[in-house]
């Protein structure tokens, strides 16, 4: 085989080896439709190709690198090589954004546009003449428009993105995506500095070791009403249902106010096998109505709403009633704050666990004996 054959099958064998490890990490399959649209493809081939040309440009520096026996940092070979390492490393790094429904379809190949053009640019310009880089002025332009195009293409797809709360991005996808266990993103905090340590539904959705947390809280305190706020996809609802059906009786009613959201949480619980122990109400939680008194209330709505939404709760709560509020780490400083006021005003007592979005555990102060 020559040079050339070699170099054509090494770029080959790269490109598809990222792309299957790629398709396996977003759970992508040619057997099925879903989460594939025009741009997902192209978000998937942007890393294929860039790995591929890597390989490419590497295998093409051996016989070089061989016979002068040091790497020639005087080749363009070698500084596009790096580019495209860098490259490559930043759009995984972007896919594993988009895995976690932070990045919008189209970025990872508005992104490559942008760095390749740039790279190529810069190549042409400090390696002049280059064996490995096609000259004249008909690149340069084709570069331009590359970091053109692709910067208009990521305000196309950032902007609307950007403009949508993050709850219904996550529905949008949901579909495409499906349910996964990763580990947990958020970033570390004083309090809980491996964060990476726990896991993740999705980024709204509770930390799955805290969901396990609140059956087992269910079962063990033998609640006959929970009160939960912020119904989203319904996984800690179904989950506090589970031990509400271990336990033999009691009820949860959980509020979302969002109707899009709803719906979709509506379809999960009907679905669940669990309807007589949840009643689910598609209402805000300032405007809601609770009938009895109140074991668990899980306050996990709106992060701007959660300290007024105590507030009207608290009445309805037992003295030795649960008060539980999600994403009261630092890192969250609206909704720990919140807590610590409603402390200092002798309303609640806190505890807060060092979970990545915090949890708080609080006990009305009022009537408690």
């Amino acid at each position: 085989m020559n040079l050339s054959l070699f170099i054509a099958a090494a770029s080959i064998f790269g490109a598809v080896v990222v792309l299957l490890a790629d398709l396996h990490r977003r759970r992508l399959t040619l057997t099925r439709s879903s989460g594939w649209r025009v741009l997902s493809v192209l978000d998937v081939l942007s890393l294929a190709v860039t790995a591929g040309a890597v390989l490419g440009l590497l295998m093409a520096l051996v016989p070089s690198a061989i016979s002068r026996r040091v790497l020639p940092l005087d080749s363009s070979a070698v500084w596009a090589a790096l580019a495209g390492i860098v490259i490559a490393v930043v759009l995984w790094s972007e896919g594993r954004q988009q895995m976690r429904f932070q990045r919008p379809w189209g970025i990872i190949f508005g992104e490559w546009l942008v760095l390749v053009g740039v790279c190529l640019f810069l190549v042409t310009a400090l390696f002049n003449p280059s064996p490995f880089v096609p000259q004249g002025l008909t690149l340069k332009i084709l570069c331009i428009l590359a970091v053109v195009a692709g910067g208009a293409l990521i305000a196309v797809v950032v902007i609307p993105f950007m403009r949508r709360y993050e709850g219904l991005r996550i529905l949008d996808r949901f579909p495409e995506q499906g349910e996964s266990v990763q580990t947990e993103y958020t970033p570390p905090t004083p309090e809980c500095p491996h964060p990476e340590l726990w896991r993740m539904l999705d980024s709204q959705t509770t930390e799955v070791e805290v969901i396990d947390f609140l059956k087992s809280l269910v079962t063990t305190v033998k609640p006959n009403l929970v009160v939960e706020t912020g119904t989203f996809l319904a996984y800690s609802t179904i989950k506090m249902a589970e031990g509400l059906r271990e336990n033999g009786f009691g009820k949860i009613i959980t509020i979302e106010s969002d109707p899009a959201i709803f719906a979709k949480a509506k379809e999960r619980i009907d679905a669940s096998g669990l309807g007589q122990w949840i009643e689910y109400r598609n209402e805000s939680s300032m405007e809601t109505q609770i009938d009895g008194t109140i074991d668990i209330l899980f306050s996990d709505s709106h992060m701007r709403g959660r300290e007024q939404e105590i507030r009207r709760f608290l009445p309805w709560v037992k003295p030795r009633g649960l008060i539980l509020i999600h994403d009261a780490s630092s890192h969250f400083q609206i909704v720990r704050e919140a807590a610590l006021r409603l402390e200092q005003e002798g309303l609640i007592s806190v505890v807060l666990l060092p979970t990545p979005r915090g949890l708080v555990i609080a006990q009305r102060r009022e009537g408690r004996e």
